[in-house]
């Protein structure tokens, strides 16, 4: 039974009742009945024992009801535990920061308050805004990821009894995208890394700093975050070959990291971080907001070389001014940032001829679907190879196919000597063997008996060994099967 009473302090003859009570497990249970009337107190107490019965004789699902409860805490609530799940995942701080902001953004616009309220509607009305803002497909979808990982996550941890976006519908962002990356070709970069070298100091990098740091981006398909982190200790440039390595906390998937480098990178390298501690950064980057600003100022003064070279030309000249070479933006609206050194890396593996699988190692992705889906169309073709060989076989003359096979109706002369088909060659030769078998074993027994008295059967010592033949066996189809081998008494 419940148990009302007041806690025995001093001065709390006014205070709240307290109620003492055994739940459905049989654990003693005590809350604050909040209240200073005794009756209330009571009626309280019956419903709390009431409801410990109902449960206990599974009438009311315990499961489900703390389910209920967590669905009716405040969204802010949960942000907190679902920040701490994605920092225990150790995921990114941006990635962190970003997520939470999107899932708070759609909650405020929806009127989420607590984790019961959220639904498909609401979201897809926030969607819509921000299409009607003009943003981006990409951008629509990011914060429809936040918003849809964060119910999915409330659902396997038993805080929703279904998720409430499953069928929530996102955009493509292959259909409007609004940046496509270009990549550098080989000559733009021979003239982009002398104009490098020799430029000025840009963002707090010299030109050898900024020459390195574009040449290792382009050679090992490292993010710009990725070589931020990078630290002395992390080169290992006496290997055979050179590689340099990322810890998973600062690659994009989690993954340690190792790429291989050239040999005469290594020899730059080795020389420009002679002077630096084990644990010092490679290199001191500026803000990732400015690495596109430095790479496109060095892009600049390479393009302004490359055009005073054709001065004396007024007409080359002129083709040159309306040329995309080393501009930022192409005439296919693709723009060059610091990333783009990384689609270089992977677009000029794809030229060279490297396998898929190679590409896809070394730029990292998750699937070879994204390498096939970003660089396929830049791998050597070899469709028109695979037509031609089979152009090839289709050129064969069928008559040949045919009899290369032994399949073919091709009956030959007579004074040839050649069989009609493979199959009835073999069975023409089978017969023939048989038949000289037959006759010569007949000519080998005339001549026994002529030299030799006949004897009674019964005379007959049949643990010799009597003459074998092979008898041709029949078959219902229309192959061969080879004879049955039977002891027979020869016939005079």
């Amino acid at each position: 039974m419940a148990t009302v009473y007041k806690r025995n302090r001093r001065g709390n003859h006014g205070g709240r009742y307290y109620i003492a009570f055994f739940d459905y497990s049989g654990k003693r249970q005590v809350r604050s009945a909040r209240t200073t009337d005794k009756a209330t107190a009571e009626r309280i107490a019956a419903k709390l024992q009431a409801d410990a019965a109902l449960r206990r004789d599974g009438v009311i699902d315990p499961a489900l009801e703390a389910v209920a409860q967590e669905a009716q805490r405040p969204v802010a609530d949960h942000l907190a535990d679902y920040e701490a799940k994605l920092r225990t995942a150790n995921r990114t701080e941006k990635h962190v920061t970003s997520t939470l902001s999107f899932i708070r953004q759609i909650a405020d616009f929806a009127g989420f308050g607590v984790a019961a309220d959220i639904d498909a509607d609401g979201v897809a009305r926030y969607a819509g805004k921000l299409q009607n803002e003009g943003r981006a497909a990409r951008t629509i979808q990011a914060h429809l990821n936040a918003m849809t990982g964060f119910t999915r996550w409330l659902t396997q941890e038993h805080k929703l009894p279904r998720d409430p976006l499953a069928s929530v519908k996102k955009p493509n962002p292959k259909s409007d995208r609004r940046r496509e990356r270009r990549m550098l070709l080989p000559d733009e970069w021979r003239r982009l890394e002398a104009a490098t070298l020799a430029g000025p100091e840009r963002e707090g990098m010299t030109g050898r700093e900024r020459r390195l740091l574009y040449r290792l981006a382009v050679e090992t398909g490292l993010r710009s975050a990725e070589l931020r982190s990078l630290s002395r200790g992390r080169l290992f440039l006496d290997a055979e070959p050179p590689y340099v390595t990322c810890k998973a906390g600062s690659t994009k998937n989690r993954k340690d990291a190792r790429q291989y480098i050239g040999s005469d990178l290594a020899a730059d390298l080795g020389a420009y971080v002679a002077t630096k501690a084990p644990g010092a950064r490679v290199f001191d980057l500026p803000h990732e907001s400015y690495l596109a600003r430095m790479l496109r100022a060095d892009l600049a003064e390479a393009r302004r070389a490359w055009l005073r070279e054709a001065k004396a030309d007024p007409g080359e000249r002129t083709r040159r001014e309306q040329s995309d070479f080393l501009a930022p933006d192409n005439h296919d609206g693709e723009t060059l940032d610091f990333h783009s050194l990384r689609h270089t890396c992977g677009a000029w593996l794809a030229m060279s001829g490297a396998h898929p699988k190679v590409v896809q190692a070394v730029m990292r992705h998750s699937s070879i679907v994204l390498t096939m889906d970003t660089y396929g169309h830049l791998f050597p073709g070899s469709e028109a190879a695979a037509v031609a060989g089979l152009r090839d076989l289709l050129a064969v003359p069928v008559a040949e196919a045919l009899r290369a096979t032994g399949t073919d109706d091709f009956v030959a002369s007579e004074s040839d000597g050649v069989c009609s088909g493979a199959q009835r060659c073999a069975q023409q030769l089978e017969r023939e063997t048989l038949r000289d078998t037959r006759e010569a074993l007949r000519d080998r027994d005339a001549e026994t008996a002529e030299r030799e008295s006949p004897k009674p059967f019964g005379g007959t010592d049949l643990g010799d060994e009597s003459p074998r033949i092979a008898e041709p066996c029949e078959s219902s189809g229309a192959g061969t099967r080879t004879p049955d081998t039977r002891i027979m008494i020869p016939l005079l």
